[in-house]
C-alpha cells in the first residue's frame, strides 16, 4: 500500500499538463496575449448557442443536379455527332433520358462509339470500373442515353466537394470570421457562421447556384424561347442558347452608377470572354441583351454600341447589401448544383451571451452543492473527493481543448451531470471503506479492500452510462453531440480522478498520520443512513410494483391523449423566440401572424412577459416552403411590434425531421438492447430481465412526465431519455453487484433475505449518489432556460424514479422470477444422479 514515486510523478505530470492546457479558458484575452509563446494558447470553441450565429445544413438538389447534367449531355451529344459527320433527324430530351434519332440506321455503330466518349468512369464503392452513362439501342435508328444510379451518386458527391470550396470562397468574400464548413454524409454541407447574421442574406449567399449567363431575346412562342421574369415580375422571351456563360468572369465589384447614384455591379471578363462579348455586341447593336442569374433576369439592356473593353455593368434596382451579395456570388463562381437549406438554427448574439452567463451560474451552483454535500457526508475524506472532482473538471476542459471540441449549452449540462455521476465512484469507495473498517480491518487493509471491491462496480456502472453516451453521439447532432462528448469525457476521466488519484491521496494521508484505523464520519453528528439498517423492502414489493404499473399505464394513456408536445426537431416546421421591449401583445401577434396563411400558428409566453415563443406548422411544398415562411414571419413580427427582435430561429424541413425522429427512436431501442446484452454477460439472465423490465417502466413514466408537463419533446429530450436509460441501469448495477457478491458469500441464504440484505448494504450509496446528481442538476432545471429545460427538468424527475425503482421494482422482479440458484442446483444434482445410475446399470466390461 505504498505509493510508487514514479506513479505519483506520472499522475502529477498529467494534472500539471491538464492545468496548462485548460488555463487559457479562464484567462482574459489581454492576459492570454501576455503569456509566453511556448505555453498553450488554444481555448475551447464555443457553440453557436453560446456566442450567437447561424447553423445551416444544405443538401444538393438531386432533381436540379440531374436536370443540369441532362442539359449538358443534350448539348454535348449534338456537338459530338455533328463534329463527326453523323446525320441525325433529332436529339431531344425524353424525361430523364436523351433520345437520338438517326437518319441513316447504318451509322448507329459509329454514333454509339462517339457517344460513349461522353461517358465518365465512376469511382465510388462497388461501382468502381463502371461508367456514369447507360447507352442503349431500342431500334435500328434510335439511341438512348441516361445516367446510371451510380453515375448520379458520383456526380452528387463531386458536386458536394466542389460546393465546399465555392461556399468557403463566398463566406470569405463577405468577411465572416471563423466559419465552419464541412461535408455531412453523401449529399449535405454543414455551414456554421458565428456572430450576428442576417438569415435571409445567408440563404441567398449559400443557396443560390449563381449560374450567370448572357442571352439574346427572341419572340414569345417561337421554338427555343423561354419566358423568364425579373424581380418586378416583368416577363422576357429569352433565347435558350447561351451566348456567353458567367464562368468567363474574372471579377465583380459593387459600385454606384455615376449618373443615377444607384448601387450596381461592375464585372470584367477574361481574354476569351472579352473577345466573345465584343463579337456579340458588335453583331447585335440595337437588340436587347438579357443578363440571367439562376433563371431570373437581372437586367435586359439594349445594346447601344459594341463593348470591346471586356467589362460591363449590371443594374436592377439593387440595395447596397444586394449588390454586395451578388458581387460575392459572381466572384466565387457558380455552384455545380442547387443547394437547398433543409435545416436552419439561428441564435442572436445577446441570447448567446445570456446563455453563457446562465450556464456558468448554474454550473457553479451545482458544483458548490455537490462539494458541500460531500463535505457533510465524509468531512475531511470528502475534501479529497472534492479535489478529485475539481481535477476532473480541469482535465475535461483540457481534453475538450486538445480535441478541438465545441462547447454548447447542453455540453455544460453534460459537464454538470458528469460531476454528479463522478461522485458515484467516490461514494462507492468511501462506503466500502467504512464497511471494511467496521469489520475490524486496519487502515491500509480497509483502503485496499474498499478500492478492490468497489472497482468492478464502478466499471460496470460507468460502462452502462457510456453505452448510452456513445449512442447519443452516434445518432445525435449539433448541441446533443456536444452533450455526449462532455459527459463521456467526464465519465472516462472520473475513472482516473475518482479511483487512481483518490487512492494515492488516501494512502498518503493514512501513512502521514500513521492511522491504525480509518474512520469516515459525517461533518455533522447526523447519520442520514444509520449503519446496519435492516429494512424489509421485499414486504412492500406488491405495493411498489402495483404503483409503478399504474403510473406506467397512465403514462402510456397520456402519450396518446393529450400526447407529447413535439418540437420542430421531430415534426418539422418553424420555431422562433421573439423578445419585445415591453410586455408582448399576444393578441396582436396571434392576429397578425394568423393572417399570413401559414396554417396553425401557436404562441406562448415563456420566461417573462416580454418573451414569446412562435411555432408554425410544417409547410407543404418541401424545404423551400419553410424558407419562404421564415421570411414572412420575420417581416410580420417587426411589422406588428417595431421594438421586437427575433432572438432564436429553428427551421427544420420534413426530410430532416423524419430522419431525426427515426434516429431518436432507434438510439433508445439500441441502448436498451446493448445494456441487456452487457448485463446478461456480466451477471445472469434474471438480472438482465429485471433491469430491462425496470428500464421500460422508468422510460414510460418519463414519457408520461413530458406529456403531463407539456415540455418540448425534441432532440434535447431524447438526450434526457438516453441519459436516464444509462443512469437507471447504472443504479441497478450497483445493487445487482452486491447481490452477486452476497450470493457467493451466503450460498444457503433464502433469496428474499439476500435481496433485502443487499439493498440495505447499498442503500447509503444509492441515496447519496442520487442526492448529489439531483443537487448538480436542480440549479440548471430551475434557471437553465428554454435551451436545456427539456433535459434538466426530466433528469431531476428521472433521478427520483430510477432510485426508487432500483429498490421497489428491479429487486422484486428478481424475486418473482423465483430462486433460479436452487432450481439450477437441483437440476445439476438430478443430472448427476441420472449419470450415476446410468454408470451403475451399464454392464461391466470383460
Amino acid at each position: 500500500m505504498r505509493n510508487s514515486p514514479w506513479v505519483v510523478a506520472t499522475y502529477a505530470f498529467i494534472i500539471f499538463i491538464g492545468i496548462l492546457v485548460a488555463l487559457p479558458n479562464v484567462l482574459s484575452q489581454s492576459a492570454l496575449d501576455r503569456l509566453p509563446s511556448w505555453l498553450p494558447h488554444d481555448r475551447v470553441s464555443l457553440g453557436l448557442d453560446l456566442r450567437g450565429g447561424s447553423h445551416l445544413v444544405l443538401e444538393v438538389d438531386r432533381a436540379d443536379l440531374v436536370n443540369e447534367r441532362l442539359q449538358n449531355l443534350l448539348q454535348d451529344s449534338r456537338r459530338v455527332l455533328r463534329d463527326n459527320g453523323i446525320d441525325v433527324a433529332g436529339v431531344r430530351r425524353s424525361g430523364d433520358a436523351i433520345t437520338v434519332t438517326l437518319r441513316d440506321p447504318s451509322q448507329r455503330g459509329a454514333a454509339v462509339d462517339q457517344l460513349e466518349t461522353l461517358a465518365n468512369p465512376v469511382g465510388l464503392g462497388t461501382a468502381v470500373g463502371q461508367t456514369d452513362l447507360s447507352i442503349r439501342t431500342p431500334a435500328d435508328n434510335t439511341i438512348t442515353l441516361a445516367y446510371t444510379e451510380a453515375g448520379i451518386t458520383s456526380h452528387g458527391s463531386a458536386a458536394v466537394e466542389q460546393s465546399l470550396e465555392i461556399i468557403r470562397q463566398r463566406v470569405d468574400q463577405v468577411g465572416v470570421a471563423e466559419p465552419t464548413i464541412q461535408r455531412v454524409g453523401d449529399d449535405r454541407v454543414l455551414v456554421q457562421l458565428p456572430g450576428e447574421q442576417d438569415p435571409s442574406r445567408l440563404r441567398q449567399l449559400l443557396g443560390s447556384t449563381a449560374k450567370m449567363s448572357f442571352h439574346l431575346l427572341g419572340n414569345q412562342g417561337e421554338p427555343g424561347v423561354t419566358m423568364l421574369a425579373d424581380d418586378q415580375g416583368q416577363q422576357f422571351p429569352v433565347l435558350d442558347r447561351v451566348e456567353l456563360s458567367g464562368d468567363r468572369l474574372t471579377d465583380a465589384r459593387a459600385a454606384f452608377d455615376q449618373q443615377t447614384n444607384e448601387p450596381v455591379v461592375n464585372f470584367r471578363f477574361d481574354t476569351a470572354g472579352a473577345s466573345r462579348f465584343a463579337q456579340i455586341t458588335q453583331a447585335n447593336v440595337g437588340r436587347p441583351f438579357a443578363i440571367v442569374l439562376d433563371n431570373k433576369v437581372l437586367s435586359a439592356p439594349v445594346i447601344r454600341q459594341p463593348i470591346t473593353g471586356g467589362s460591363g455593368q449590371i443594374s436592377g434596382g439593387f440595395s447596397v447589401d444586394e449588390a454586395n451579395t451578388l458581387a460575392a456570388l459572381l466572384r466565387a463562381g457558380a455552384l455545380p448544383a442547387k443547394l437547398t437549406v433543409i435545416e436552419e438554427r439561428t441564435v442572436g448574439a445577446d441570447l448567446g451571451s445570456d446563455a453563457i452567463e446562465m450556464g456558468i451560474f448554474t454550473g457553479f451552483i451545482g458544483f458548490g452543492l455537490v462539494v458541500g454535500f460531500l463535505l457533510l457526508l465524509y468531512s475531511g475524506w470528502g475534501l479529497i473527493a472534492n479535489v478529485a472532482l475539481f481535477i476532473n473538471v480541469i482535465l475535461t476542459f483540457a481534453a475538450l481543448t486538445l480535441l478541438g471540441a465545441t462547447l454548447t449549452l447542453p455540453g455544460i449540462a453534460g459537464i454538470v451531470l458528469g460531476i454528479g455521476i463522478a461522485v458515484d465512484a467516490n461514494v462507492l469507495i468511501n462506503e466500502r471503506i467504512k464497511e471494511e473498517s467496521r469489520k475490524g480491518r486496519s487502515a491500509f487493509a480497509a483502503i485496499d479492500a474498499g478500492f478492490q471491491r468497489a472497482y468492478s462496480t464502478i466499471v460496470d456502472s460507468n460502462v452502462t452510462t457510456l453505452i448510452a453516451t456513445v449512442l447519443l453521439f452516434w445518432f445525435g447532432s449539433g448541441p446533443v453531440r456536444g452533450f455526449a462528448i462532455t459527459m463521456g469525457l467526464g465519465i472516462i476521466i472520473s475513472m482516473f480522478t475518482a479511483v487512481a488519484i483518490v487512492r494515492i491521496a488516501m494512502v498518503w494521508v493514512a501513512g502521514r498520520r500513521k492511522l491504525k484505523k480509518i474512520e469516515i464520519k459525517p461533518l455533522l453528528p447526523i447519520n442520514l443512513v444509520p449503519d446496519g439498517t435492516q429494512i424489509r423492502f421485499m414486504k412492500a414489493r406488491f405495493f411498489g410494483i402495483g404503483v409503478s404499473l399504474f403510473l406506467s399505464v397512465a403514462s402510456i394513456i397520456l402519450f396518446f391523449t393529450p400526447g407529447l408536445n413535439y418540437g420542430v426537431d421531430f415534426k418539422g416546421g418553424i420555431q422562433m423566440e421573439v423578445a419585445t421591449e415591453g410586455p408582448a401583445d399576444l393578441a396582436a401577434f396571434r392576429s397578425g401572424l394568423g393572417e399570413l396563411g401559414l396554417g396553425e400558428v401557436a404562441l406562448q409566453e415563456f420566461g417573462s412577459s416580454n418573451h414569446i415563443l412562435v411555432r408554425v406548422e410544417r409547410q407543404p411544398g418541401g424545404e423551400e416552403a419553410q424558407t419562404a415562411a421564415v421570411e414572412q414571419l420575420r417581416a410580420e413580427v417587426v411589422n406588428i411590434d417595431p421594438t421586437s427582435k427575433v432572438e432564436r430561429t429553428e427551421v427544420v424541413g420534413p426530410k430532416v425531421s423524419d430522419e431525426l425522429a427515426t434516429a431518436g427512436i432507434l438510439s433508445v431501442v439500441l441502448a436498451a438492447l446493448a445494456m441487456l446484452i452487457y448485463i446478461w454477460v456480466r451477471f445472469e439472465w434474471p438480472f438482465a430481465v429485471g433491469a430491462i423490465a425496470t428500464l421500460i417502466l422508468d422510460v414510460t413514466k418519463t414519457i408520461g412526465f413530458f406529456a403531463i408537463t407539456g415540455l418540448d419533446f425534441n432532440l434535447t429530450a431524447i438526450a434526457a431519455v438516453l441519459t436516464l436509460v444509462g443512469y437507471s441501469v447504472n443504479d441497478k448495477v450497483v445493487v445487482y453487484d452486491r447481490m452477486r457478491e452476497n450470493m457467493r458469500l451466503y450460498k444457503k441464504m433464502p433469496l428474499r433475505e439476500l435481496i433485502d440484505r443487499s439493498i440495505n448494504e447499498t442503500l447509503a450509496r444509492s441515496l447519496y449518489t442520487s442526492a448529489t446528481t439531483f443537487l448538480a442538476m436542480i440549479p440548471m432545471a430551475i434557471w437553465g432556460g428554454s435551451a436545456v429545460s427539456s433535459f434538466a427538468i426530466p433528469m431531476v424527475f428521472g433521478i427520483v424514479i430510477a432510485t426508487s425503482s432500483s429498490v421497489f421494482i428491479a429487486a422484486p422482479i428478481l424475486l418473482f422470477l423465483g430462486d433460479w440458484r436452487t432450481r439450477r442446483a437441483k437440476a445439476a444434482a438430478e443430472a448427476a444422479e441420472d449419470t450415476a445410475l446410468e454408470d451403475g446399470e451399464r454392464p461391466k466390461q470383460a
